[in-house]
């Protein structure tokens, strides 16, 4: 995105609020949280690239930026060379549809001439606050409004490592039931192993649904659920640490297709829920 662009879409902040927390969302920056506060504390990294974006409509790397759709091949931008990473949702300018204090859907076409997608369809975001202010959900939908078409749908948060003021940097729990070999290319191999200890760049499997704690000792605890099978972890900043629900495995779109249609559309949700420590 040009920097025009980014400071056209720093100018267009939907804030939501509810009790002692803040949620700020950036439409016209890939409808990305830029901001979450709990109690005036940032948890976000900071920055055009980071927050927390949707990704949307695949999750992860795309092997060479490729995939099939029963016989078609299609190419994606590739992104991050030599592969297509994190779909084209965050990329583009969403529409608000509604908004109040606490909650607001977005959307945007699939046909969007910026989002070189092969395929017609809506995409919604809906971003909703607890009434107490303990919680926020997230809910991705993707809807085929033609030919069905394969599909994922994520998010990809960015949690600092260490929260303003100081304290001990984020600890990171969570109990897999196995980690996604990931090949020299970084894409899955097709091999799911026993979980490896960290630091990962890795995709791993929760068949009963994602649970991830994020823990800044003595500050705050925040966990990460949702019904999604697929986490990836990446703890390989300074920075930040994210942790990723997803609808599939990086190069789903091609190992472990999941297909929308005008009758079957996909839906995902997450949400993030935290209590204060000390």
């Amino acid at each position: 995105m040009s920097t025009d662009n980014t400071t056209q879409a720093r100018q267009n902040v939907v804030r939501l609020t509810a009790g002692d927390a803040e949620v700020d969302v950036e439409p016209d920056n890939g409808c990305r949280l830029s901001g979450l506060r709990v109690g005036g504390t940032e948890l976000l990294r900071q920055g055009a690239k980071y927050g927390c974006f949707p990704m949307v409509p695949w999750c992860g790397r795309i092997d060479q930026g490729r995939f099939r759709n029963g016989g078609e091949l299609h190419q994606m931008p590739v992104n991050a060379p030599p592969h297509a990473i994190h779909g084209t949702g965050r990329d583009l300018r969403w529409r608000t549809a509604r908004r109040d204090a606490r909650s607001a859907v977005f959307t945007y076409d699939l046909a969007d001439p910026a989002a070189p997608w092969p395929y017609p369809g809506t995409v919604t975001q809906v971003v909703e606050l607890a009434e107490d202010g303990r919680s926020l959900t997230l809910t991705l939908g993707v809807e085929a409004a033609a030919d069905s078409f394969p599909a994922q749908a994520g998010w990809h948060p960015w949690f600092v490592r260490q929260l303003d003021g100081g304290g001990a940097p984020v600890e990171l729990s969570f109990d897999a039931a196995w980690q996604e070999e990931r090949g020299a290319d970084h894409l899955p191999t097709g091999r799911r192993i026993d979980p490896l200890p960290g630091p990962w760049d890795d995709c791993f499997g929760m068949p009963d649904g994602v649970e991830a704690t994020v823990t800044w000792p003595g500050r705050l605890e925040l966990t990460v659920t949702g019904r999604t099978e697929w986490v990836v972890v990446y703890d390989e900043q300074e920075a930040a640490v994210c942790v990723e629900p997803q609808s599939g495995p990086p190069n789903g779109l091609n190992s472990l297709p999941r297909l929308v249609t005008p009758i079957d559309p996909l839906e995902v949700s997450t949400t993030f829920g935290w209590r204060t420590l000390g």
